[in-house]
């Protein structure tokens, strides 16, 4: 990832400016962990201060390693009491070392998607792809309408579900879908879920 944008991130978490920090996990997450998703080895990019991932994790269903740019984070979301089944790693989603490379049963999706740059989707799908092992699985809540101010241009960046059929169609199928269950407020009817399993 470009070092620019490495640096954006880091200056958010050091500045305090974290509007997508909402202090607790997705809320989608008390409906899919009983289900017995996310069973297994599970990727949480762009993890932030490890709220997903230590939600994930505290089901005690596999491994869960939460990974983000941000030094910052990575050093905030290990400073907070979680399973021993847990770990964050500094790390850039875009350039997976060797070692985490087919290594993951599940990659759980919330907020890193619509944070990158609109013209890096097509490497979002291509890493992901990779950090899965065969027959892996992608969960991912995307968003679907920011409503964002007019003056703003992101991130948050939306996402259509055309668009998701088309970013994703060629690496990936789509095993079940489903507006969330619960959701942030204000986000409410603005986020889908997507089950998807990676294609060979």
């Amino acid at each position: 990832m470009a070092e620019e944008m490495l640096m954006d991130w880091e200056a958010a978490y050091q500045q305090g400016d974290m509007p997508w920090n909402k202090g607790t996990y997705a809320p989608e997450l008390d409906f899919v962990l009983p289900e017995g998703l996310l069973a297994g080895c599970v990727l949480v990019p762009g993890c932030g201060l490890g709220h997903d991932a230590r939600a994930i994790a505290a089901a005690g269903l596999g491994e869960v390693l939460g990974l983000d740019v941000a030094p910052s984070a990575v050093i905030s979301a290990s400073q907070i009491p979680g399973p021993v089944n847990l770990r964050f790693e500094l790390g850039d989603l875009f350039s997976l070392p060797q070692g985490l490379t087919a290594r993951f049963d599940w990659v759980w999706e919330h907020t890193c998607f619509c944070a990158i740059p609109m013209e890096m989707r097509d490497s979002y799908v291509e890493a992901v792809w990779k950090a899965l092992h065969s027959g892996g699985q992608l969960l991912g809540v995307f968003y679907l309408d920011p409503k964002m101010d007019e003056r703003e241009s992101g991130p948050p960046f939306g996402v259509t579900r055309r668009e998701l059929d088309q970013y994703f169609g060629a690496r990936f199928e789509v095993a079940r879908e489903w507006a969330p269950r619960a959701a942030f407020p204000g986000r409410e009817g603005r986020e889908w879920v997507r089950l998807m399993r990676r294609r060979e």
